[in-house]
Parts: structure tokens; C-alpha cells; sequence
């Protein structure tokens, strides 16, 4: 009896090692998943040729804790005592907003373009050193705008993904440090009732590598997490101008926590969020019901007849954003 048992053990274990062996060979591909940028998307592109980057104020930095250069744009007087702080879009960089920074300098109020890290002339393109790490950097920019405008009220105006992380600031541990929100078509979540199919076509997800990742980031494995796993709608001449794909862990800074809904519920200021109709990345209609009824300090307006890009081109679009401002 003893000789017919004595095998089960080493039999089991390597069961066990050669289960282990494929899991690992089969996390290694998911990680090395190739990345397939979509097709470019020529409504996207053809209306971002229409944000007129005349009078483009020069960039100007400021150092993050870390030390990093973050880099900015600055409109209006320097010495108001209303402060808007501007967060582009997905790609983009501060010339995403520059017409909605002109608008607010003539209204008087000064206005502070940012080129999010990751983007534009703020470090590595695509990538930030860790998840969370956009967190910190706008703490650092309301400290530097405090200095700066000692009393000053202040606001933050977002637009798409920008939009997004305006309200992973609100909801989050940043909240108190603005005084108002404007979220102006924002990314909430690939499975809100505003969400379209791969965004519209404007984004295409690594799914295989972005699983793997997540996989061993619950694991305490952070060592691939500069990875891409989202690349956009952009044609190859963009790359010198934009960032063409995000890292897992810019992915995860730049957009609302995982629980989007949980960062409405905890907004502790007034909030607006400006849609227009007719967008083409995201369901306008979705935005009220989906979230008034769970925030009374959030209120939504829909423009009627405006696109995507529209809500930073637009005459009308723009004058919203700055009546919600203050």
C-alpha cells in the first residue's frame, strides 16, 4: 500500500509547478500583447484643426515635489482674485485650452493652462512615475497658485479626460482645494451609461496586456506598469505633437477612481458639468439622469447642436464654461 501512495505526492507538486509554469506563460504573453493603434479618426482630427492657437502665451514651469518641471500656460491678471486652473484632454497638452484661457482673461479672470505630466513639455509623454501621481502634481499646482493669488477663489475647469480627472479631483482627497468644478465633456468610465463603444472610435485598449497588468498590480508587481495599453485615434504625423498611446499607470491617474459614481457622491463643491448635444465620444443624453440624482451640488447643461470638440472651439460653448466658472 505504502508503494502504490508514495508517488501522489511528487505527482501533485508537479501538476502544481507545470499549472504554474503555463499561468506564468500565459501572463508573459498578455504583457507582451503587441499594441494596435485604431485607425485615425477624422472628425476628431479635422475639428482640432479648428482651435485657433493664436497669442499661444509662452510656457512657464513650476516644480512638483518630486522635482519635476511641470509646465503651464498663464492667462490674464496676474494679480485676480479668481483662479482657474485648465486640464486639457485626452492627447492633448495646455494648447487644448488655450481659447477657453483667453475667454476667461477677458472676463478677469486669471487662468492656468496645465500640461498634465505625461503630456506636452511635463516629463515623459504617456507615462508618470506612479498611479496617483496626477494627484499630487495638482496639490502642487493649487499650493504654487496660492502663493501666487493669496485669497483668491479658485476653479477647475476640465475638458474629456481632463474632464474625468476634474471630478477624481473633486470626489477625491484634493476636493477641498478648489472651490468650484466644471466638468466639460468628461471621460467617467468605459461601462457608464455615457460611454461609447472604444470611446467612439478615439480609443483602442490593449485589453490582454492592461488584464495582465492589473493581474499583478494586485499582486504588489509594479514593474511593467509603464507599459502602453491605450493608443488613440491619431494619425503618424501627430506623434511629434501629441501623446499618441498612455502607460497602465497614466491611464489609471488621468480618469475618475475605479468607483466613478463613489467621486459624484463625494463631491464637496458646487459642480457643473457642460455636454454638448451632439458628442460625438459620448452619450450627452446619459449625463442628467445619470448623475443629479445622486449629487444636488452637481447641475448638467446640454448645448444643443455642439460636438466634442466643439465645447473648446465654440463661441457658446466657451461662454458656458465661463459663466460656470464662478
Amino acid at each position: 500500500m505504502n508503494t502504490t501512495t508514495r508517488p501522489v505526492l511528487p505527482r501533485l507538486l508537479r501538476h502544481l509547478v507545470i499549472t504554474l509554469l503555463v499561468l506564468l506563460a500565459v501572463l508573459a504573453a498578455m504583457v507582451l500583447w503587441p499594441m494596435q493603434p485604431p485607425p485615425p479618426l477624422a472628425s476628431i482630427a479635422q475639428a482640432a484643426r479648428r482651435i485657433d492657437t493664436s497669442g499661444l502665451p509662452p510656457l512657464q514651469q513650476l516644480a512638483a515635489r518630486d522635482g519635476a518641471a511641470l509646465a503651464f500656460r498663464a492667462y490674464g491678471p496676474a494679480q485676480s482674485q479668481r483662479v482657474a486652473v485648465l486640464v486639457h484632454g485626452s492627447s492633448a497638452d495646455s494648447r487644448n485650452m488655450h481659447r477657453v484661457g483667453l475667454a476667461l482673461a477677458e472676463a478677469g479672470i486669471a487662468a492656468y493652462a496645465l500640461d498634465m505630466r505625461g503630456h506636452g513639455a511635463s516629463g515623459p509623454r504617456g507615462d508618470v512615475p506612479k498611479v496617483g501621481q496626477l494627484d499630487d502634481d495638482i496639490a502642487d499646482v493649487v499650493a504654487e497658485l496660492k502663493r501666487r493669488h493669496p485669497g483668491a477663489a479658485l476653479s477647475m475647469i476640465g475638458f474629456s479626460s481632463g474632464g474625468g480627472f476634474t471630478l477624481r479631483t473633486a470626489g477625491g482627497a484634493n476636493g477641498e482645494r478648489f472651490d468650484r468644478y466644471v466638468m466639460v465633456s468628461p471621460m467617467l468610465h468605459q461601462k457608464a451609461p455615457t460611454a461609447r463603444p472604444d470611446t467612439g472610435g478615439w480609443v483602442k485598449v490593449n485589453m490582454p496586456r492592461a488584464v495582465a497588468l492589473t493581474i499583478l498590480d494586485r499582486l504588489g508587481i509594479e514593474a511593467f506598469g509603464h507599459l502602453p495599453v491605450l493608443a488613440f485615434a491619431l494619425p503618424p504625423e501627430a506623434a511629434a505633437q501629441r501623446t499618441t498611446m498612455y502607460s497602465y499607470r497614466l491611464q489609471l491617474s488621468f480618469r475618475p477612481h475605479e468607483d466613478y459614481l463613489g467621486d459624484v457622491r463625494a463631491i464637496r463643491r458646487p459642480a457643473t458639468v457642460i455636454v454638448g448635444a451632439n458628442d460625438e465620444l459620448f452619450r450627452a443624453e446619459a449625463y442628467a439622469p445619470l448623475l443629479e440624482p445622486i449629487q444636488p451640488r452637481l447641475k448638467v447643461k446640454l448645448l444643443p447642436g455642439l460636438g466634442h470638440i466643439d465645447m473648446v472651439v465654440e463661441p457658446s460653448a466657451i461662454g458656458a464654461i465661463v459663466t460656470a466658472a464662478f
